[in-house]
């Protein structure tokens, strides 16, 4: 079965040529191919295949296809579905069910569609490689030795792979953009509070978002549309308008668009191919009548150290929550109160999710919450003036997804500081807020795939996916 997209999929679907229930046994089947993949944390064979037949029925008894009838979808898994597993990949939370849906769930499955499991990632979200899991590493598509990317590299492995059409992910610091980059799909971090974000688990609040990866940008639109909007039960999601993101695609032409291009963002250091690619897309969109614009953001070194003061601060405070007490995993070698709270924190967190609880609480204690904390803060308003600045005088900021191809597997989990520079183009969009997306410019010369990074100003996602559109190579 053959399908380029999800307009592909609907009109076959729609026109009887085939049933929900043939292509989620189509994709169910690729699943189980490869489950060695460690890539679904969770497949559910039985609902999925339920919720297919029951579209069938609808559309066989004369009812209205919804927006994305019978897409078969993945979802991270640190978002909610009721009565489903919910681990965020954590010992801690290994057997814990849902006992609710994200709002992000129920707008999708009002509009028909459905999902086939839940996907790896790095443990509750903290990770740019996937090599953070209690349930182990996903591997690249294009090659097992190397890394997904992170922390959403089971959803972004799963489309690759063409075990789901379309997968959530959430995005904290690049966590949807940079493994689309490593996986050459295209990935949506929307503006914050675009999409509600009851029922995503919380690792950094401020930052936290969900986003989606697809092969194209047009389905990526069509999912942005259906999950948007102002939530009641999540205070921090807009009420500003939705619009119709494809017609907003369609009116984006590449002639006269004014295109940023960072000197911060192609250092010495970035990796030649990258470096190559990236500028080469950049040639051919001045051929076709763009104009690139040199503009500098200064002080981008700084971007990286004040997001991790930043969500370490915030997920040393969200993660309190995980003790024992509740729900989730207990320590059975605990005498008293305090040494059940220290031995099933101790026994269940990975290494990295230690490593930023601590660092979190040292950032916030007494003494140098000023000298952290606020400084952090401070930065995070000066690039927000920044991005705004830029933003005024071009139409997108452009630059590589990461400064480098997918990295092998192991090759940096003894240097934490290192595995943190793969998110160092991602992080200031993050900071500051604003859409963005990566999009597959191809393969460089060790036939791996590279991503391009745009950024625009606040809810300009349709334009944003216009943009990619437009960039982005035939698949």
């Amino acid at each position: 079965m053959h399908l380029s997209s999800y307009e592909d999929l609907r009109s076959k679907i729609v026109s009887r040529m085939v049933t929900c229930e043939e292509v989620v046994r189509f994709y169910l089947e690729r699943i189980d191919r490869h489950c060695n993949d460690n890539i679904y944390i969770t497949v559910f064979h039985e609902q999925a295949l339920e919720r297919a037949r029951a579209l069938d029925r609808k559309l066989s008894d004369g009812g209205a296809p919804g927006k994305l009838f019978g897409m078969p979808m993945a979802i991270k898994d640190n978002i909610a579905i009721k009565g489903s597993r919910l681990t965020c990949a954590s010992k801690i939370l290994e057997q814990y069910i849902s006992v609710y849906d994200a709002t992000s769930v129920l707008r999708l499955e009002a509009e028909d569609a459905i999902f086939l499991g839940k996907t790896n990632m790095d443990e509750f979200a903290m990770g740019s490689s996937n090599e953070n899991s209690a349930f182990g590493n996903v591997p690249n598509p294009f090659d097992k030795k190397r890394v997904p990317g992170g922390s959403s590299g089971g959803s972004a492995a799963a489309v690759a792979n063409g075990l789901a059409m379309v997968a959530l992910g959430s995005d904290t610091g690049g966590s949807v953009r940079q493994p689309a980059g490593f996986c050459d799909i295209v990935g949506l971090k929307p503006t914050y509070g675009r999409i509600s974000r009851y029922g995503l688990v919380a690792f950094a609040s401020s930052f936290d978002q969900i986003g989606v990866l697809s092969q194209n940008c047009d389905d990526a639109a069509l999912v942005l549309e259906v999950m948007a909007g102002r939530d009641d039960r999540d205070a921090t999601s807009s009420a500003h308008s939705v619009p119709a993101y494809s017609s907003e695609m369609a009116a984006v032409s590449v002639a006269g668009l004014k295109i940023g291009v960072p000197k911060e963002y192609f250092p010495d250091s970035l990796n030649p191919d990258v470096a190559r690619m990236v500028k080469g897309k950049l040639s051919e969109l001045r051929d076709q009548g763009a104009e690139l614009v040199d503009i500098t953001l200064p002080d981008s070194e700084y971007a990286i150290a004040a997001y991790y003061i930043l969500v370490t601060a915030e997920a040393s405070s969200n993660l309190a929550r995980f003790d024992g007490a509740r729900y989730g995993y207990r320590s059975g070698h605990s005498s008293d109160l305090a040494s059940m709270y220290v031995n099933s924190r101790t026994e269940a967190f990975g290494r990295e999710v230690k490593r930023r609880i601590m660092l979190g609480t040292y950032v916030l204690s007494a003494g140098y919450y000023d000298t952290y904390y606020k400084k952090a803060q401070q930065v995070r308003r000066v690039f927000q003036d920044r991005y705004r600045e830029a933003l005024e005088k071009v139409d997108v900021i452009a630059g590589p997804t990461s400064p480098f191809p997918p990295f092998g597997i192991g090759d940096k989990t003894g240097d934490p500081l290192e595995m943190y520079l793969a998110d160092v183009f991602t992080v200031p969009a993050s900071i500051v807020g604003m859409p963005a997306v990566s999009v597959p410019l191809g393969f460089d010369s060790l036939n791996l795939p590279v991503g391009m990074h745009l950024i625009c100003n606040f809810f300009e996602e349709g334009k944003l996916l216009g943009i990619a559109k437009r960039m982005q190579r035939t698949l």
